[in-house]
């Protein structure tokens, strides 16, 4: 259980959203409380770095923001960060310092922390993403299961309880996923891990390690 901790898969020192932790012990652990976070979290933010804008939303007056994105609150975008074209940000989201948001990316109920690249068509919701993680085009976090009940999260073949009805993925720091790969509801995916493209994951996947396929998994050296 200790591998699917937030001190195993995250340097908390690298998102704006550190004291959302405190307390908890698994990274699942705080996707109800992101909206609440974001909007306590804004009101202290200062006004000469961060400009409010419409309802909780507080976007950093370095960050770059297309016209035609659409953002909705609570959210933070934090300094040196890009929100592309056609980015559609739904709420309850922290893009954090100098990471990108790409072309038609969906984003939902989400901490993006700093340096994480989401950057072309892709589905990011009810997840974490660690300190310079990356998706590759068109990859995606599923985080509803199709018959709706509450997601586990496999670990040496038994189900982990999680108590929530919608979670992504669980990416920590340094985690590259190739393009067109599906994270299935309860992924969690550990430090410097490569996924290969048009890859099906579910469950832990080791930290430092190359994810080939269902069933192949290698270790990095």
């Amino acid at each position: 259980m200790e591998r699917l901790t937030i001190k195993k898969l995250y340097n908390l020192d690298e998102t704006i959203a550190k004291d959302l932790f405190d307390g908890l012990t698994y990274p699942w652990e705080a996707l109800p409380l992101i909206g609440d976070f974001i909007i306590k979290l804004g009101n202290t933010l200062d006004p000469d770095i961060y400009e409010k804008k419409g309802d909780n939303i507080w976007i950093a007056k370095s960050a770059k923001v297309f016209d035609s994105a659409y953002l909705n609150g609570p959210l933070i975008i934090d300094e040196d960060a890009e929100v592309r074209q056609c980015a559609f940000i739904r709420g309850n989201a922290i893009v954090g310092k100098g990471a990108t948001v790409g072309n038609s990316t969906e984003l939902k109920n989400a901490i993006l922390f700093n340096g994480v690249q989401v950057p072309h068509f892709n589905y990011i919701g009810d997840s974490i993403l660690g300190h310079m993680s990356h998706t590759g085009a068109g990859s995606i976090t599923s985080n509803l299961k199709s018959d709706k009940t509450l997601v586990t999260v496999l670990l040496d073949g038994k189900k982990v309880e999680t108590g929530v009805k919608k979670f992504g993925a669980m990416l920590g720091d340094h985690v590259e996923v190739g393009c067109n790969s599906v994270l299935n509801p309860g992924t969690v995916i550990g430090k410097n891990t490569n996924v290969y493209p048009l890859s099906f994951v579910r469950g832990y996947v080791a930290e430092n390690s190359i994810y080939k396929r269902l069933g192949e998994i290698a270790e990095k050296y």
